[in-house]
């Protein structure tokens, strides 16, 4: 799978963010942020951001934000697989640093990977594209 973060590794319509929203399947809270999570039946993950300015005033703060959860996503993307994400800011997050950010979302990402969607089994076949099945 490719590390990138292409158009198809994003949350891109109103409806893909309504959908998360309207029946996460996994949540994940943490300091000044919270991860809502869906099944999406894909071989990757997606990934969309709320990072509004009543949270985080200056624009050059969010667009920050913006590239380091991006950025550590991409790293951890492999773990998972079949989620779509959003990612809610709230206020607070802009005033860590890389670092600590890099770190949170580290923890975030694992926490949510422990409650990973099983995987897809084909319908029509019966066959699972798990190796212990």
């Amino acid at each position: 799978m490719s590390r990138g973060f292409g158009r198809e590794k994003r949350l891109l319509t109103p409806r893909h963010f309504k959908a998360v929203f309207d029946s996460p399947s996994g949540k994940v809270p943490g300091k000044n942020v919270l991860l809502l999570a869906r099944n999406n039946d894909l071989d990757h993950p997606r990934l969309g951001l709320v990072i509004g300015k009543k949270s985080v005033k200056l624009s050059v703060e969010r667009n920050r934000l913006k590239r380091q959860i991006r950025e550590s996503f991409r790293l951890n993307q492999d773990a998972l697989v079949g989620w779509d994400i959003v990612v809610v800011a709230r206020k607070g997050l802009g005033d860590l640093d890389n670092s600590e950010l890099a770190q949170q979302f580290g923890k975030l990402w694992r926490r949510l990977a422990r409650n990973k969607p099983s995987p897809v089994a084909d319908v029509q076949t019966g066959v699972s594209d798990s190796p212990h099945a």
